[in-house]
């Protein structure tokens, strides 16, 4: 089956150059460089920029396209989204395993109570007490612990229901491309935007609660950081799929869709399934258990 060639193209490039700026920023950010936030927004507006054109090119990729080449890109397309997610999963999947390390071997290490640890714990941290949320550090002397831990039945279990309905949204949006009724289509997108960006909201307005009046800072512990890390990164996730589903949005409002070429909505909603499942493990593992 012949396909069609695609041009060469200076995006792919530039954009590792972006990313790499990207990680130079925050580890030297981290180490008080004072070039480290330079670096970071630099790469990140780099990446913004180049994601923009990259877009773009694939949007205007499909215009005047044989059938056989329409095919052919909307496979790669699907692959290429596939190993995306694949690729996305496994870094959350990191971030799980830090949380099971944590939670079952250092504190037990530490605190004596696992098997042939005990000298461990006598030598060095004698008074310390296995237990989770980490409240007490084990030398408070230089990282003195949160004052409360975060509770699943507030804001979180909120967030929980907000993107559980936004899952049944999207999908009554991709009913209506399907039907070909676009202005059904156009409505539930737009629901589904509205409760990611209330979702946004209630998180921003968590961490200024934690930040400000349980004292979960970064140099709080270990239980703040993977607080942070772990619903800080799906919050960026979220926010970007955000963008994506307000795009697409857009794009419906133009009637960029048919009931049978559609693929760009299809993208959008299997990633935001994909954040919506990340989210209920967070709460079970993170807020929760």
């Amino acid at each position: 089956m012949s396909h069609k060639e695609l041009a060469p193209s200076a995006l792919p490039i530039c954009a590792s150059l972006a990313i790499l700026l990207i990680a130079l920023g925050i580890v030297n950010w981290l180490h008080s460089a004072w070039f480290g936030p330079y670096l970071f927004f630099l790469g990140l507006g780099a990446m913004i920029v180049i994601a923009g054109f990259w877009f773009y090119a694939a949007i205007c990729d499909d215009v005047g396209v044989t059938e056989a080449e329409y095919v052919q890109s909307d496979l790669n397309y699907r692959w290429s989204m596939g190993w995306f997610i694949f690729s996305e999963l496994w870094f959350f999947i990191a971030f799980f395993g830090v949380l099971f390390y944590v939670r079952a071997i250092s504190l037990p290490r530490l605190s004596g109570t696992g098997s042939g640890d005990y000298m461990t714990h006598y030598l060095l941290w004698p008074s310390f007490t296995n237990q989770w949320p980490l409240l007490n550090t084990p030398d408070p002397s230089r990282y003195l612990g949160p004052d409360a831990a975060m509770q699943a039945w507030g804001i979180p279990v909120v967030n929980t229901l907000i993107l559980l309905t936004s899952g049944l949204t999207i999908t009554f949006a991709h009913w209506g491309i399907v039907r070909g009724r676009n202005r059904q289509a156009l409505f539930w997108q737009l629901v589904t935007v509205i409760l990611g960006s209330v979702f946004l909201g209630f998180q921003v307005y968590e961490y200024y609660e934690a930040y400000q009046h349980l004292d979960m800072r970064l140099n709080s512990g270990v239980y703040s950081n993977v607080f942070y890390v772990m619903t800080g990164f799906h919050g960026v996730h979220v926010f970007l799929g955000t963008i994506m589903l307000l795009v697409i949005a857009y794009r419906i409002y133009r009637e960029d869709f048919s009931p049978h070429d559609h693929f760009a909505f299809e993208a959008t909603s299997w990633y935001w399934h994909f954040v919506d499942v990340i989210w209920l493990l967070l709460f079970v593992f993170v807020y929760w258990l």
